[in-house]
């Protein structure tokens, strides 16, 4: 089964208003990255990626001109980067979506992509309903203890050790 993570515009933005701005982005190897790599950077808006295969093909075929390879060495080393663009097509898109300040939500796994969509606001609109309709709110359990409260056990500070020995050891010359 395929596996999806969910990314929202903002930290601030993951309300129920903003939800069509949403992404889906698919793990995996995705084919038409590796057939048509330029051309899918330039469909899923991935430009600073796009930059860097172009830096990447051109500077790997000049390198290999200059060390003397053949056509068939090139055309190998540019299928072998196609490879590599189709495995690594979704981390270019979850990068560049961090990179515009974008915050992973969740990870849902499904068979495709409205069945993911379906699973995952089911999930967080039953998650929103349970925390008062605030995304960033996390129960923290009761207050941290504080000092110096009257008849409270943890005000006591601990008792300091009659020694200089920290630890599980024995007193010297005391009973072992």
């Amino acid at each position: 089964m395929p596996v999806y993570t969910v990314h929202a515009p903002s930290a601030t933005a993951a309300n129920v208003r903003t939800t069509d701005k949403f992404t889906f982005v698919r793990d995996g190897f995705h084919f038409w990255a590796m057939v048509f790599g330029p051309l899918w950077l330039i469909w899923n808006w991935l430009w600073l990626a796009l930059i860097g295969w172009i830096i990447a093909i051109v500077w790997l075929d000049l390198i290999l001109a200059k060390l003397g390879a053949g056509f068939l060495a090139i055309v190998s080393a540019d299928i072998l980067i196609a490879l590599l663009m189709g495995f690594e097509a979704a981390s270019l898109q979850r990068w560049t979506l961090s990179r515009r300040n974008w915050r992973q939500l969740d990870v849902v796994v499904a068979d495709d992509e409205e069945a993911a969509e379906r699973r995952f606001f089911d999930r967080w609109t039953a998650k929103q309903r349970g925390s008062g309709n605030d995304p960033l709110a996390v129960d923290r359990g009761s207050p941290p203890p504080t000092r110096d409260v009257p008849g409270q056990p943890f005000s006591k500070p601990p008792p300091l050790p009659g020694s200089s020995i920290i630890g599980l050891f024995p007193e010297p010359g005391g009973p072992g």
